[in-house]
């Protein structure tokens, strides 16, 4: 086994199952130090349990309860951070990836739903950004989950695929805030990215309030509906997350999409 990331530190907000977790096993086979968080206990627990299982040890990764959300769990993150990597460890890369989705036509969509969308999505990943951005390293990266459906008109998906351009666009700010400019006066170094999939084969499909007969025909339709014949398995996410994280190190405010060709569709298919 090779560790190219040896020595790196990731925090990867909403990291319990799907791509967050698999980003976390890929990281530690490569030999990062991983914090990973979840918004309920049980997926946290449960997580935990797998990467031990896998064969990591419980020196190289944590996994908390922390709810993006609310902005005291935010703050709290902070010794988490300071427990987990050591006093004075800055973080290498800060992954982003907590998310809310629920497929509702615009007419049906209550103030709960969106809020909770865009308290998740939007303003919570804004705010779990600014308060961890001192804790991360001088040429260090942030990556953000994004989504596809940012490019077009999804019906079902208003609020959240919104919730989530939002935050494509707070990206590429952020990342102009961060270079460090020819003068080395401008900026931290910092690049700031959003990897955005298409249909991904994890446990809930991305979506909340659904049966798992709605799971297993979204599967279908997502495999129909991608120009690749398939939906993405959670590790082909990973592996740009990585990418993004560790390995290009001249790419900022940029996107990439890993959605078996999606976007190229002009329309949505019958």
């Amino acid at each position: 086994m090779t560790t190219p990331y040896a020595g790196k530190t990731a925090l990867i907000i909403g990291g319990t199952h799907g791509i967050g977790l698999e980003t976390a096993r890929l990281l530690l086979t490569r030999g990062a130090k991983v914090l990973l968080t979840g918004r309920r206990a049980e997926p946290v627990t449960t997580a935990a349990h797998e990467l031990s299982a896998a064969g990591f040890p419980s020196s190289s990764f944590t996994a908390i309860q922390s709810d993006i959300t609310s902005l005291p769990a935010i703050r709290d993150l902070i010794p988490r951070v300071e427990s987990s990597f050591g006093a004075g460890t800055s973080i290498d890369l800060l992954f982003v990836n907590a998310g809310y989705a629920v497929f509702e036509p615009t007419t049906a969509v209550t103030e709960e739903i969106f809020d909770r969308t865009f308290n998740t999505n939007t303003r919570g990943a804004f705010f779990v950004t600014q308060t961890l951005l001192p804790y991360i390293r001088p040429g260090g990266a942030i990556v953000f989950t994004t989504s596809v459906s940012i490019h077009g008109g999804f019906p079902g998906l208003s609020v959240y695929s919104a919730s989530k351009a939002a935050v494509h666009s707070f990206a590429q700010t952020l990342a102009a805030e961060l270079a460090r400019y020819p003068d080395g006066k401008e900026g931290p170094g910092i690049r700031v990215n959003v990897v955005s999939p298409g249909y991904v084969d994890t446990p809930t499909m991305g979506t909340s309030r659904v049966t798992e007969e709605e799971i297993v025909e979204h599967k279908k339709y997502g495999a129909a509906s991608t120009p690749m014949g398939r939906i993405a398995q959670p590790e082909e996410v990973a592996r740009a997350v990585a990418f993004l994280g560790f390995e290009a190190t001249f790419t900022s405010g940029e996107e990439v999409l890993v959605d078996g060709g999606s976007r190229l569709l002009k329309t949505m298919p019958a």
